[in-house]
């Protein structure tokens, strides 16, 4: 069953059916989300399989803030291996909340099932005030591809994740906002090497992490980590 709610007075709805295991699509500023708890291996095996989703293309976890972001991504590896913490805050202080995904060297405890196998991990935090909500009140990350199955456009409007999943056998709760802000999904940076490599373009034009940075993103090239979204069709 899919139920429609509007986003303004259905967030602690949402909270309580995240805490529960259930599947919760929500706006965020680029595109609507498929959310899952991170956390909960059935929870993410649910959206894996609601999406038709390959299990070896990584999920983007989604922060309430960027105080979460090492509780997620291991900081001594990215200290030896990638960009180095400091800058990494730097960035996230400019950039977050925004449609800015940052690959990083994940904690131990990450599920790889998250990271479709890796040891890096996707990361971000939206700028969406109902999205911000949910995940404060939730308190721990939330997986939240976008709302369509493996394949299809992006939903920007929960009207088109309703149809997206009319047919499917799911419990699954849509909060209503209208169409997405930008559209345009976020913008994905490989932050495991020295020198950080563009893997999605997206909303967030380079220029302003290669301002922080002092320095360009790089083409990202084989050998690199999977991204969310980088796929043909996602």
């Amino acid at each position: 069953m899919i139920e429609v709610l509007p986003a303004a007075r259905s967030v602690a709805v949402a909270v309580d059916r995240l805490r529960s295991g259930k599947l919760v699509a929500f706006p965020t500023e680029t595109v609507y989300g498929l959310g899952a708890a991170a956390a909960n291996p059935a929870a993410v095996a649910a959206v894996y399989s609601l999406k038709a989703r390959p299990t070896h293309h990584p999920l983007i976890v989604h922060l309430p803030g960027a105080e979460a972001l090492w509780e997620w991504a291991d900081r001594g590896v990215q200290s030896r291996r990638g960009v180095d913490p400091a800058t990494i805050g730097t960035v996230v202080d400019a950039l977050w909340p925004g449609p800015l995904t940052l690959v990083l060297w994940a904690a131990p405890a990450v599920s790889r099932a998250i990271t479709g196998g890796q040891d890096t991990v996707a990361v971000r935090v939206p700028a969406n005030d109902t999205a911000l909500a949910i995940l404060s009140g939730f308190g721990a990350g939330v997986v939240a591809p976008s709302a369509n199955r493996f394949g299809m456009v992006s939903p920007t409007t929960a009207a088109h994740v309703v149809a997206e999943f009319a047919d499917a056998d799911v419990d699954l709760l849509v909060l209503d906002e209208g169409a997405t802000r930008l559209g345009l999904e976020s913008t994905v940076v490989d932050m495991t090497t020295t020198r950080p490599r563009l893997l999605r373009p997206g909303a967030l034009l380079p220029a302003a992490v290669e301002d922080l940075l002092g320095t360009t993103l790089v083409a990202a090239a084989r050998g690199g980590p999977r991204a969310p979204g980088t796929l043909k069709k996602h």
